[in-house]
């Protein structure tokens, strides 16, 4: 199971810094022009702090695999964890439109890569907590 947190806290890593060619590749500077001061910078931080977020749990997995796994705590925080990722799944189905993949072949193998990955980690979470 080490292994299994090492290899996530690798791939948490690089999704984490993956973020920062958003604004370039999703072209922010044009498409969040019409969006007020607020709701632009908004897009900027939350991304910023998903980042965040996504990098330490990778740091979490690759430096503390003993832990979550041989601890009550760990195996506490393995279950908030495995709920975000779950959520995350879910979100991955029902919170994007079908149309921004269905009918394009690179946006659909993105799309079941990071399907892929979502169960990935939902399933390895929960099975640390229980």
């Amino acid at each position: 199971m080490e292994i299994h947190l090492q290899i996530t806290g690798t791939l948490l890593i690089a999704l984490a810094f993956v973020h920062i060619i958003f604004p370039k590749y999703f072209n922010w500077e044009k498409e969040l022009q019409s969006l007020s001061l607020m709701n632009r910078e908004m897009m900027w931080v939350h991304t910023i702090f998903i980042a965040l977020t996504v990098f330490l749990m990778g740091l979490l997995c690759v430096t503390s695999p003993q832990e979550l796994t041989g601890t009550v705590l760990g195996r506490k925080i393995a279950f908030g964890l495995a709920i975000f990722w779950t959520v995350r799944l879910f979100i991955q189905f029902f919170g994007y439109s079908s149309e921004l993949w269905k009918g394009k072949t690179f946006e659909t193998i993105v799309h079941i890569i990071f399907s892929l990955l979502w169960v990935y980690l939902s399933g390895l979470f929960w099975i640390i907590c229980f």
